[in-house]
């Protein structure tokens, strides 16, 4: 796929929460599902504290069912500056997921955002913030650039998504229910922006 520097090659797309097992795959994997139609497109996940090889959690797994994901082959990976520097775009849960991002390769700030944040921003956008937006990696600059004016939530926390870890499975729901409308938002504009004149 082009992703706007002339290259061959996929656009991969991570999320990252901090055990790997709960929110960061049930987002990954619905992103994995919407965007089954659109060629040239990777979906992977790790964590910020995940031990390799871990299953899904077992609740979080229910809900990436009930939502169209495929939880079946998940497997936990630690985060490293070697995955990070192979995606085109980082989601994160938290803020405090995407300082980790950051902190272990800084150039990665302009391609990284809360999954939350990236919804967000994409819904504040005007269609004339688009009209520059030919392709994938263009959609992440455009939104790149708009983080900054794009009103924020009025607490910084609405933009981390809870843990649902070892709660209860309406707390599970509720979470998925939250990741499955950005992945909503997310995969809305990668759509739009593949089924234009270029694709992505």
């Amino acid at each position: 796929m082009t992703t706007g520097e002339g290259t061959a090659r996929p656009f991969t797309i991570l999320t990252v929460c901090t055990g790997n097992i709960c929110r960061s795959p049930l987002a990954a994997q619905l992103l994995r599902a919407q965007l089954a139609d659109v060629p040239g497109v990777v979906v992977a996940s790790a964590g910020t504290m995940a031990d390799d090889g871990a299953p899904m959690d077992v609740t979080a797994a229910v809900q990436s069912e009930r939502l169209g994901g495929d939880p079946g082959d998940h497997r936990s990976r630690y985060l490293t500056e070697r995955i990070v520097a192979d995606a085109d775009l980082i989601l994160t849960a938290e803020r405090a997921h995407r300082a980790a991002v950051v902190s272990l390769l800084p150039r990665a700030s302009r391609r990284t955002f809360t999954i939350l944040q990236f919804a967000r921003v994409l819904r504040g956008l005007e269609p004339a913030d688009l009209e520059a937006v030919t392709d994938l990696a263009s959609l992440v600059t455009t939104v790149a650039a708009a983080r900054g004016m794009v009103p924020p939530p009025a607490d910084p926390a609405d933009d981390d998504v809870e843990d649902p870890y070892r709660r209860s499975p309406e707390v599970h729901e509720r979470v998925a229910d939250v990741l499955a409308e950005a992945v909503g938002t997310i995969t809305t504009a990668i759509h739009s922006t593949t089924a234009g004149g270029s694709r992505a």
